[in-house]
């Protein structure tokens, strides 16, 4: 089975603190639906029109439970403390093997 991925772009952050207090319970959702955060932070080198923003990788079993996991309760509940604070740019894929 293919795995899925969540690939996080923050494209800007206006409250660091309220970013700092969604951080445990999104990780937490994260971890409770089976996903592992392979890469986190800023990139090291950007290329082309990459942009130096903060990024986040996210591994799951498959893209079905990618997709359930951003979905849920508990982690759409999480996003409440981002509203107004961040903006991100969140897409799921499948991975190729």
């Amino acid at each position: 089975m293919k795995k899925g991925y969540w690939v996080i772009a923050w494209k800007a952050i206006s409250d660091p603190a309220a970013v700092e207090r969604y951080i445990a319970p999104g990780t937490d959702a994260i971890l409770a639906h089976g996903g592992r955060i392979l890469a986190g932070g800023l990139p090291d080198k950007a290329y082309e029109e990459g942009q130096s923003s903060r990024l986040v990788l996210v591994e799951f079993d498959s893209l079905q439970s990618a997709i359930s996991a951003y979905e849920s309760a508990d982690y759409q509940a999480s996003l409440i403390h981002l509203v107004g604070a961040a903006e991100r740019d969140v897409r799921v894929i499948e991975g190729l093997a």
